[in-house]
């Protein structure tokens, strides 16, 4: 055990708030790769941030925070290639396939796909859901279907977007359609017309466990969704 690990605390300890569509790609990696963790429920809903959170992460106070062997490692896409870098070679020589793609191109394929998700979609709900008036919330809409339907192009007529392997990019993008219901009754839009390959993509990252086993309810995260824009 490292030096600066709490007394009782596991080696791979995993901190963040059940309905944070970040921290849900943390928890699917690790399951992938059948990584064994300790969870611990940071609650968002209270605006004090624990001791725990400011002490691993005191430059953002927020979550997910992945702490292995006593030393943080926060940022999802961080956390990401983190475990893929330490642990996804273990699970490479097992018969499974690490999580980033091995080629260079398709690497940076990915990492660009990702920022596209955190920086332009997630924007875009943010916008969609603090929208005031109707001109407003279709434009919204309108900005993102399209870039959903971007994302599906990115996608094409794989079976994940890496390929026939579950992966990275998937991962990062999963988490959203923990959003999708939402997404259709705050815009009033049907997703299996506007991107029918991306809904039968879900479906294929639903039968795996590690997703599955993840995902939480879609009426309770866009009830919390609801809370958090201030639209309740």
């Amino acid at each position: 055990m490292a030096d600066n690990m709490v007394p009782g605390e596991s080696e791979v300890v995993f901190v963040d708030f059940w309905a944070n569509l970040f921290g849900m790609r943390v928890l699917i990696a690790l399951r992938e790769l059948g990584m064994s963790f300790e969870y611990i429920e940071e609650d968002l809903s209270i605006r004090k941030k624990s001791d725990l959170v400011l002490r691993m992460n005191p430059v953002y106070r927020m979550v997910p925070i992945l702490i292995h062997r006593g030393h943080p490692i926060c940022n999802s896409i961080n956390i990401l290639e983190y475990i893929d870098e330490v642990w996804g070679h273990r699970h490479a020589e097992a018969g499974g396939t690490q999580l980033l793609p091995a080629d260079p191109l398709e690497r940076a394929s990915a990492r660009f796909w990702a920022d596209f998700v955190d920086h332009k979609v997630f924007n875009t709900e943010m916008r969609l859901f603090k929208s005031k008036g109707d001109d407003e919330k279709e434009a919204a809409k309108g900005e993102l279907i399209r870039q959903l339907r971007q994302l599906e192009g990115a996608l094409g007529d794989k079976n994940f977007f890496s390929g026939d392997e579950f992966g990275f990019l998937d991962i990062v993008v999963i988490p959203l359609s923990s959003m999708f219901r939402a997404y259709e009754q705050q815009g009033t839009f049907d997703l299996e017309v506007e991107c029918p390959k991306l809904m039968r993509w879900e479906k294929r990252c639903k039968e795996r466990e590690s997703v599955r086993s993840t995902l939480p309810d879609e009426e309770e995260v866009y009830r919390m969704h609801k809370k958090w824009y201030g639209i309740e």
